[in-house]
């Protein structure tokens, strides 16, 4: 029992302070990316599955069937430790997440229209480490906040606060990612962070 918590825990809270307060990280990281949505995205970030539309400072994200995976956009960046901040909204069916992976994937934060999640990837499908039922409406803007640092990862979801433990999530990084439903929104999209130490 003692081994299990020690590999997993998890708590929900509600948040009592500002929005943008760290939930993990110890000092400000610095800034790695803030697309001002009023241009096209360019590299490190690379479309991988569906539509990514740049619209007066909104990201637009669209489903594309005949693909059959969900869209997804990769910041090609490696943090070890990281704070990914955005507003999203669901115009749309469909969850919203935001992850890292290494070789493969390694962790995840999943927004559905019911709940607020934390997942771990070392074993397929994900395995969900930490929930927090909430309501997330459509046709609303939400504002995420989402943070990696060693074997821990936590969100912020509208001041409602959710962190997890595993071993896993301790895996290098070699990218971030978002991933969405149908017709999700994203503006004010931030990623500060600090690349894993170079191995002598």
């Amino acid at each position: 029992m003692k081994t299990l918590i020690a590999l997993l825990t998890l708590v929900a809270l509600s948040a009592s302070g500002q929005t943008d307060k760290p939930l993990l990280q110890e000092r400000a990281l610095p800034s790695v990316a803030a697309p001002s949505f009023k241009e096209p995205l360019a590299a490190p970030f690379s479309t991988i599955k569906g539509k990514w539309t740049i619209e007066e400072g909104v990201m637009k994200v669209t489903n594309l069937p005949e693909e059959k995976h969900i869209p997804v956009l990769h910041h090609t960046v490696g943090l070890a430790s990281a704070v990914i901040e955005c507003e999203f909204r669901f115009d749309g069916p469909g969850p919203f997440l935001i992850g890292c992976d290494g070789t493969k994937h390694v962790g995840r934060v999943v927004v559905t229209a019911t709940a607020l999640s934390i997942a771990e990837d070392s074993v397929a499908p994900s395995h969900t480490v930490a929930k927090l039922p909430l309501t997330v409406k459509a046709e609303e803007w939400h504002q995420l906040r989402v943070e990696w640092k060693g074997d821990q990862m936590a969100a912020r979801l509208d001041g409602q606060e959710l962190r997890a433990r595993h071993e896993y999530l301790a895996s290098p990084k070699a990218r971030s990612w978002l991933a969405a439903g149908q017709n999700v929104k994203v503006r004010n999209l931030k990623i500060s962070g600090e690349p894993a130490a170079a191995k002598p």
